[in-house]
Parts: C-alpha cells; sequence; structure tokens
C-alpha cells in the first residue's frame, strides 16, 4: 500500500574477528534492523537472545551488536513498538572467521504496517529509543520535526515534557528545561560542547540552528558519568544528518513562503538534503538551509511609575545552515567520521521609540531610533572513530567549535522636547497617553545624543576525549566497565566599542529626519524616522560632532574582557543487570582553572579641584575548584509494557561569564554640598570568585507501553541547587568601604525545584493522533530584596507547562493541531516590584497533503490565536510589556528525488 511498510525485517550478518595477538574462541552477532526494500533503519529496537538472557537495542543507524557469545543455537527476539515481535533462531560457531547473513522477510512473520513519513514513523522512532535509554531522556526524531511549523531547534523542543522556550520577537530561543535558567543547560552538537555567540552568557541561541539540519534532538534530564556534569537543567544533544541513518541514495528539495500579517511581507525559505552510501562502508551526508524572513512587532512599555515607551520594530533575519558529514566503516569493528555544522543568523532590527516621562513641568518626550546589524554564527568540527576487539571498545572524538557575534555600525539617535501637557493611565495592560499635537511635530525637537557601536563577541573551545570500556558477556550482574577522559579549552572574548556624541547639533534641523507616520496597532505612534537620511547624516558629518570622550571610554572599557576556562574530566561507570534491574553507577570528576582579565574603568568628577577624567586598571584574576560528581540511574522493566526508573545525580554550573568577568565600571563624583565637598561613588562589578551553582538531583518515573505506538508515563523530580547566584548591593562590604551603591553578583542561599511530568502519546489504528503532556512545579529561592533577603520562585520558572496536539494521517493527508501553554513566572525583580512574565499559550496548525510517493505541498498557521507576549509589574493590570506579532502563514513543499 503506498507509503506504507509492509513488513519490517531484520538483517543479521555473524562475524568473528581474528586478530593475531588475540584468541577468538567466542563469537560475535553483528546486524542491522531495516525494511524489505532496504531504504529505511529503525532505531530504539530491543533485541533479545533469550537463552542467555542478553539483550541490547539498535543505534540511530539500525545496528546492534553482541560480542563474545558462546557458540550454540540460539533464539534471536527483535521487538519495535508499533510492530509485532520477530523471533528466528540463529546458528553461532565457535571459532569460525565467517559472515553469514540472514534475513528474515517470510510471509509468515510479516509485522505490523509502519508509516514510513509523517506522525507513525516519528513518534514510533521516538518512543523506542526513550523506551531503552539507559536514563531520563526524552527525543525528537527528524520525522517528527517535520510534523510542526517550527523554524529551529529551540522550537522543536517546546513539544517536549518538561521544556518551554524564552522568546525574541516571538521566534523561540532559548530552551528552558523543568524551569531552569537555560545558562544551566548543557548543549551539544554531534558530541561537542557550543559555546554561546553572545557575549556575556553560557546559554545557546538555538535559533541559530535550522530544523532541517538535525536527525534527532535528545535531551537527558538525568545524566550519566560519561555526559559532561554542566547540566543542572539537563543535557540537550543535537544529532545531525548521517548517511547511515539511511540506505542508499537519498535527496530531497524543500521550498516555503512566507507571510507576516502585522508588517504583510512574503519571504522565502529553501532547503536541501543529500545521502549516499557506497558499498555500506562509506557514506556522505550534506543538507543546506537558507531562510530569510520579513516581519517586526509592535510594543509598548512602562516602568508602572513615570515612563511609557512606545516601540516600532521592522525586522530582517537570515538563517543559513550548512553540515557535511562523512562516515566511513571498513568493518563491523572500525569506524570513523568526520562531522561538519554550520550555522549563520543575521538580525537586521530598525526600532522606532517614543518614550514619554512624566515629572509635571519637568515632563518630556523623546523619539528614538535604533539602526543596527548582528550577524551570529556557530562552526562545529567533530573528528573521531570507534573500535572494537571482542569485549573491548575504545572510541576518541577531536573537537573545534567556535561561536561568535557581531554588531558593526549599530547607529542611535534621540531626539528631545519638553512638553508639560502630556498625560497617561499606566494601570492597564495597554496603557493610553494623552498629548497635544505638538508632540508630533519635529519643529520642536532638538537632536539631544547619537551613538555608534561596534561589538563583537567570540567564544571558542577545542576538546579532545576519549572512552574505553569493556563488556562482560559471561558475567552473572556486572555486564560491562566503562572509563574515559575529556579536555576542553575555552576563550570567551568581548570587545565593545562605544561612541556617544552629545553635543554640537545647533545646526542640525531636526525636520530632515522626519518620516509618516507609523502604522502602530497600538495607538497613535505619530510620525516616524527616515532610517536612511540619519545614517547618511553620520557618515557624512561624523568628523564634525562633538564626542563624548569620557563617558565612551567608560563604557567601552568597561564592557570588554576576556575569560579562559579550562576542564579536565575523568570518570568510572558500570552497568549491572541484575534479573529485570539495570543499574548504571558511576562518578565523575572535574577539575576547572579558570582566569579572567578586564579593566576597573573610573569616571572621576572632581568639582573641588575642577577635573574630569577617566582612570583605567588592567585587573586580572584567577582560580580554580574541583568536583566529584556521582551519579547513579536504574531502570526495572517489569513487562516489555511497564518500566519504572529512577535516578540520583550531582551536576554543576559554572557563573555566566559577565557573571565572573573581571570588570569594574565605578563612578565618582564630588560635588559642593551646604558650603561643603562630599564624594559619592556608584559602582557596577564582576565577581571572579564567584561558585559554581551546585545540584542534587532526584528523579522517578514509570512509562507504560500499551502496544502499538503509545506511551503513558509520569515522573518525579527534586532539585536541591547551591550557591545559587544573585544580584545584590555590597557598599560598605570589605573592598566597597565607602561606597554609596555597588551591584555585583554573589552566591546567596539555596534554591530547590520540585515537580511531576506527565506524558501520554498514542497513535490509533484509524490514524488518528494525541498527544499531551503537563509539566507542574513549584520553587523557592532566597535573593536580595532592598538589602534583605526575600524568598521568591527561581527566575523563568513557570508552574504549568503543557502541550496538547491533535493530529490526523492517511494516505493523502497529514494534520496537526498544536498547542502549546506556559503559565506566568518571575522573570526579575526590578528596585522593589517584581516583574512578572504573563502565561502564554500559542495555537499552531500543519497540514500536508502527499501529491504521490515523491511529492508533498503543505500549508502551516503561526499563532494562530495572535498570542501577544506580556509582562507586568506586581499586577497584571500594570503594564511592563506588551508586544503582539500577529499571525504568520506558510505554503510550501518538499520534493524526494
Amino acid at each position: 500500500m503506498k507509503n506504507r511498510i509492509s513488513s519490517l525485517t531484520l538483517a543479521v550478518s555473524t562475524a568473528c574477528y581474528s586478530f593475531a595477538s588475540v584468541a577468538a574462541d567466542n563469537a560475535g552477532l553483528i546486524g542491522q534492523l531495516t525494511n524489505n526494500s532496504q531504504d529505511r533503519v529503525f532505531a530504539g529496537a530491543k533485541i533479545e537472545i533469550t537463552e542467555l538472557g542478553k539483550e541490547t537495542f539498535s543505534a540511530r543507524d539500525g545496528t546492534f551488536r553482541f560480542n563474545n557469545l558462546p557458540a550454540g543455537q540460539f533464539t534471536l527476539v527483535v521487538t519495535y513498538l508499533g510492530a509485532e515481535p520477530v523471533s528466528r533462531k540463529i546458528t553461532l560457531t565457535e571459532g569460525k572467521n565467517i559472515t553469514p547473513v540472514i534475513t528474515l522477510e517470510s510471509a509468515s512473520d510479516t509485522l505490523e504496517e509502519v508509516m514510513v513519513r509523517g506522525q507513525r514513523g516519528g513518534q514510533a522512532s521516538a518512543i523506542n529509543q526513550q523506551r531503552m535509554a539507559d536514563n531520563i531522556k526524552s527525543i525528537v526524531s527528524a520525522d517528527a520535526i517535520g510534523q510542526f511549523p517550527d523554524q529551529n531547534a529551540a522550537e522543536s523542543l517546546q513539544r517536549l515534557p518538561g521544556l518551554s522556550i524564552e522568546r525574541d520577537q516571538g521566534e523561540g530561543r532559548f530552551v528552558s528545561i523543568r524551569g531552569i535558567d537555560p545558562n544551566l543547560n548543557n548543549v551539544t552538537i554531534n558530541g561537542l560542547n557550543v559555546p554561546s555567540p553572545e557575549g556575556g552568557v553560557r546559554s545557546v541561541t538555538l535559533d541559530v540552528i535550522p530544523s532541517e539540519l538535525i536527525q534527532t534532538l535528545e535531551v537527558s534530564k538525568s545524566v550519566t558519568s560519561d555526559m559532561d556534569g554542566d547540566a543542572i537543567g539537563g543535557s540537550i544533544a543535537v544529532k545531525s544528518v548521517s548517511a547511515f541513518d539511511r540506505k542508499g541514495q537519498t535527496a530531497s528539495v524543500s521550498g516555503q513562503l512566507s507571510q507576516n500579517e502585522l508588517r504583510d511581507e512574503v519571504s522565502p525559505k529553501v532547503s536541501g538534503t543529500y545521502t549516499n552510501l557506497w558499498k555500506d562502508t562509506f557514506g556522505v551526508a550534506a543538507a543546506l538551509s537558507y531562510l530569510k524572513r520579513d516581519f517586526g512587532s509592535d510594543n509598548i512599555e512602562s516602568n508602572a511609575d513615570d515612563e511609557i515607551e512606545q516601540r516600532h520594530y521592522t525586522i530582517t533575519r537570515e538563517r543559513l545552515g550548512a553540515a557535511v558529514n562523512f562516515d566511513y566503516r571498513p568493518d563491523f569493528n572500525n569506524s570513523y567520521y568526520l562531522r561538519t555544522l554550520y550555522s549563520e543568523f543575521s538580525d537586521e532590527e530598525y526600532r522606532q521609540r517614543n518614550t514619554f516621562v512624566f515629572d509635571d513641568e519637568d515632563s518630556e518626550v523623546e523619539r528614538q531610533s535604533k539602526d543596527r546589524y548582528e550577524e551570529q554564527s556557530i562552526l562545529t568540527i567533530a573528528v573521531g572513530g570507534e573500535h572494537v576487539r571482542d569485549e573491548w571498545t575504545f572510541d576518541y572524538q577531536l573537537g573545534y567549535a567556535k561561536s561568535d557575534e557581531d554588531e558593526p555600525d549599530a547607529l542611535y539617535y534621540n531626539f528631545i522636547i519638553e512638553n508639560d501637557s502630556i498625560e497617561s493611565d499606566m494601570q492597564q495592560v495597554i496603557p493610553s497617553i494623552v498629548y497635544p499635537e505638538s508632540v508630533n511635530d519635529f519643529n520642536n525637537y532638538e537632536v539631544d545624543e547619537i551613538s555608534f557601536e561596534d561589538n563583537y563577541a567570540e567564544d571558542t573551545e577545542k576538546s579532545i576525549k576519549a572512552n574505553l570500556s569493556k563488556a562482560f558477556a559471561q558475567n552473572t550482574y556486572l555486564t560491562e566497565i566503562k572509563t574515559g577522559i575529556k579536555y576542553r579549552t575555552r576563550t570567551k572574548t568581548v570587545d565593545s566599542n562605544i561612541y556617544n556624541y552629545d553635543g554640537d547639533f545647533d545646526n542640525t534641523d531636526p525636520t530632515r529626519f522626519a518620516a509618516g507616520d507609523v502604522d502602530w496597532g497600538l495607538g497613535n505612534f505619530g510620525p516616524g524616522l527616515n532610517r536612511g537620511e540619519m545614517r547618511s547624516y553620520f557618515d557624512q558629518n561624523r568628523g564634525a560632532l562633538e564626542l563624548a570622550d569620557l563617558d565612551s571610554e567608560l563604557e567601552s572599557n568597561g564592557a570588554s574582557y576576556q575569560t579562559n576556562e579550562d576542564i579536565f574530566a575523568a570518570y568510572l561507570m558500570s552497568t549491572f543487570d541484575i534479573n529485570d534491574l539495570h543499574i548504571v553507577a558511576g562518578v565523575r570528576y572535574e577539575k576547572t582553572d579558570f582566569d579572567t582579565t578586564g579593566m576597573r574603568v573610573e569616571l572621576i568628577e572632581d568639582e573641588q579641584n575642577d577635573t574630569e577624567e577617566v582612570a583605567n586598571t588592567v585587573w586580572q584574576s584567577e582560580r580554580n575548584y574541583n568536583h566529584f560528581l556521582p551519579s547513579i540511574n536504574v531502570k526495572y522493566t517489569i513487562s516489555d509494557k511497564l518500566i519504572f526508573r529512577g535516578a540520583y545525580t550531582q551536576t554543576i554550573a559554572r557563573p555566566g561569564f559577565e557573571e565572573s568577568a573581571a570588570f569594574q565600571i565605578i563612578e565618582s563624583k564630588t560635588e559642593e554640598d551646604d558650603g561643603a565637598f562630599v564624594t559619592e561613588r556608584e559602582a557596577e562589578v564582576g565577581n571572579p570568585q564567584l561558585q559554581p551553582y551546585e545540584s542534587d538531583n532526584f528523579d522517578l518515573s514509570v512509562e507504560y507501553y500499551p502496544g502499538q505506538i503509545g506511551v503513558l508515563s509520569a515522573g518525579l523530580f527534586y532539585k536541591q541547587i547551591d550557591n545559587f547566584v544573585v544580584y545584590a548591593d555590597v557598599a560598605g562590604m570589605q573592598g566597597w568601604e565607602g561606597f554609596d551603591e555597588v551591584i555585583q553578583p554573589r552566591n546567596g542561599e539555596d534554591a530547590d525545584l520540585s515537580g511531576v511530568e506527565l506524558s501520554w502519546v498514542k497513535v490509533f489504528d484509524n490514524g488518528l493522533l494525541l498527544s499531551a503532556n503537563g509539566t507542574f512545579s513549584s520553587s523557592d529561592a532566597t535573593t536580595l530584596l532592598d538589602g534583605e533577603e526575600y524568598k521568591t520562585s527561581l527566575p523563568n520558572q513557570s508552574d504549568t507547562v503543557g502541550n496538547l496536539t491533535v493530529g490526523y494521517e492517511d494516505n493523502d493527508w497529514s494534520l496537526r493541531l498544536a498547542m502549546n501553554y506556559k503559565s506566568k513566572n518571575l522573570d526579575e525583580i526590578d528596585g522593589d516590584m517584581l516583574r512578572m512574565e504573563d502565561a502564554h499559550q500559542q495555537l499552531d496548525f500543519m497540514g500536508k497533503y502527499y501529491i504521490n510517493q515523491d511529492l508533498t505541498v503543505y500549508f502551516n498557521a503561526i499563532n494562530i490565536n495572535d498570542e501577544p507576549y506580556y509582562h507586568y509589574f506586581d499586577r497584571r493590570d500594570q503594564n511592563a510589556q506588551y508586544e503582539e506579532y500577529g499571525r504568520t502563514f506558510e505554503i510550501g513543499f518538499n520534493w524526494q528525488l
């Protein structure tokens, strides 16, 4: 039948590999799961040798392996959710150096039909891999990614239990696991730790990775000792396409047009993939994706006191991604690979802003512009191999990863007018503003300031790792011992060049910069600013403008620093199988050497001595610390349908780069007050002596697989986090005597997070698919408010996160309606107020029509309910930020060549 697999077949080969120095007395069993037409592989299937009580599972390329088996006749059983089990007799011969191939494809053993494409195939692959995992893990396969209108890796991950995203201009950007700050997650691409392109943070902007380059996304909520320890939230593994994930030669091309109703712009997207496997030994996989999107947003913000901002954004985003992977497997015992991925993300933003400051007769209005182009890129290169000798397995990898963010030629204008007739009501979701017509006349304005910035951040990491494991096929309980080492060296550099021009505008006519009225959906915005004219004026007159050199020097030097981080890790772990109990336990050691270099920059304004200067002093700091991180993951299989899991792990998270950087920005002002000169000093400083976050993590879960393609699961989790970082005023403390205010990140009290995760996925025989998940959690953290300890929740932690998907698929149609929900959460403490992010509920639709076996057309509708992004202070009617993006509609095709 069209679009279906008539049977899942098993290709099994056995080999006895002899070495001059090793006697091959026992047999080995090596195979691959594929279908009759040899064009698809199956990951996550359970393979058992019943007489020996041995089991394993198929890898992402469908292969599986048993080493060091005795000679004899045995029963091989393959179990794959969505298909009936397959059983076959196999004969292993002692000391034979042969590789017989057995293909099971007789009519009596045909398996239940599994969809090649669409919902069934994607769900089956992900669920099978999750079922066989050693730890608590959620997986999104390439097939499943294609069933949602998700543009990048972040948006694809939001569909999983316990995961939520932070959005920028309506697009998913950062991923939070169970409400934990994205800075506390670990992200890898093809096994490489990914540095962050943004200056100051560790969190990886996953919107730079197009979804077309991804084969699987794996989220580990409990880690094992062979994984990096910096994963308090969890570990996100991005794996790109490989030729061994498919069979033979494949190619596809996709094209798409989209329209955003708020800006009424049409945007293109094209992508293509190619894989080829020669003689089952050498494979090449390549993928390319390009997207250009023109859109924008309308925004209104306030400080809930005396200031309101109207904002109008016009944005062009381009996303280019490419991956080329090579695999060479000359035989069953040796493999080599080269993995590359490059992603480039540019964001051209033109923002117009009206700021209303309400201060009685001193009230004023500012019209401002922001014209900037920002480009981020991520490059990863990994080369490695794996070698098997009887019960020994040795693998290694060399890696290079680089991320950067370039923001050249950013231009800011500020125009100002005094007006005491403006009025407002801020106690609304969308505040109202009343002002006279004179506010819209540029003849009444003057140029107040022009700023120009050239900023660059670079984050590079080089790594080497090796693992050695030994399998114990004949041991009663101990089945594997594994050990390994890893070394990572990382450099983060932030270089800021900021130029503030604050004078000599008397001969500048503001009306030359005026443009027509701005189409702003939240009220009356008034006239806009001519982007081209402002850029042209600055380019022609920059040399004649008056530079505020001291302020420029203060901001530039204070925002620039370099941090180096070297991490050495070693681990030892063991796997035990005691009847139906599977235990993976171990300990990991990580040693961190850290140094940072920046500037202590002080702006000194002294009326008494009539001096004004900036004092620059190089500031360097270094430290090192060690951690032993135990972990234990337990899986108890009651039956093929019912599995219990438990885990206890210790993890860490190193402080953010900006938090721990060696920088001090100090402002010292000496003024006369009642006949005496008084000096006031304020500072904003980093803290290189910050301790890393440390977390004890507990997990319990149960998974029920009712048959066919489906799973029902429930889990409990608890995290106890020490050394939680808070920003505090440390004026008067040691080293800061005589200061009036010093804001510095400090290690605070502990924090904890607990919750429950529920998930249900079911694919019915009639083509209906239902998927629902929800995470319900609570947290407590101690921070500082007005100099006193204050109990609150973790930032960005929502009590409720959930997804609901209804889908249907037959031979011609694939339909999905998906709802994503995230409840309100604490964004930050702003002065003496709590800034809250409101609940967000978004509805998306995807529809596909299969014209034939090779050609598919589709239609997507994103943010159907036109959900805005809303923040408020303390009460929901007290606006902090209201932003709307409108709906986006997409139409496209996918052609399998």
